[in-house]
């Protein structure tokens, strides 16, 4: 069957990683996550990955206790970085060609992020991980994604994090919240709701 999507950015949350373990990077979960990838690769899918860094590090919460945001922000997109080398590593394995762009400088670690040498990649059929979000403090990754969407014209952003949707609450300070299974873009603005940067 055909895929219903040619080219895909898929956002996963840095602490989908770290199953159980609350902290770092589960390598079951990393390996089963590469794995699915593999398996949209082999579907004929052009497959862009954005990381998030929350299971190593996150900035706003030192933010808040003090440490300078930009400092933390960039911490932060060293951490993703840290994912993005454990995933191209973790495809590497599974006989999956990839390759880890940067959108700060990190020469002999990664390819510094280019658009047009991402998408020449993804029509090769290499996945490309996109690290260090936009480069910039004060944007999360969830921000990076929807960039890195646009400007590599993937015909779908999806997230994949630690929970199953968009709720009326956050499901784990409040597991009374209910999951939306229809949701409009005006709906979320209007109830407020905290999905993606909004």
């Amino acid at each position: 069957p055909k895929p219903a999507y040619q080219r895909i950015l898929l956002k996963l949350s840095g602490e989908a990683l770290q199953g159980e373990e609350g902290f770092g990077i589960d390598a079951t979960i990393l390996d089963r996550m590469a794995q699915e990838i593999k398996e949209l690769v082999e579907l004929g899918v052009q497959v862009g990955v954005v990381i998030g860094g929350g299971n190593l590090f996150r900035g706003a919460g030192l933010a808040e206790a003090g440490m300078n945001r930009v400092v933390g922000d960039h911490m932060g997109m060293l951490a993703t970085v840290m994912n993005g080398l454990a995933m191209r590593d973790a495809l590497h394995r599974a006989y999956v060609n990839a390759r880890v762009m940067s959108a700060i400088p990190l020469k002999g670690v990664c390819d510094d992020y280019n658009w047009a040498d991402a998408i020449s990649q993804l029509r090769q059929g290499r996945v490309v991980i996109f690290s260090a979000g936009t480069g910039n403090p004060f944007f999360t990754t969830d921000s990076a994604a929807c960039l890195r969407g646009i400007e590599i014209e993937a015909d779908i952003v999806l997230k994949a994090t630690k929970v199953d949707g968009v709720f009326t609450a956050d499901p784990v300070a409040n597991p009374e919240a209910e999951l939306y299974h229809t949701l409009s873009y005006n709906s979320i603005l209007e109830k407020e709701l905290k999905v993606m940067d909004l």
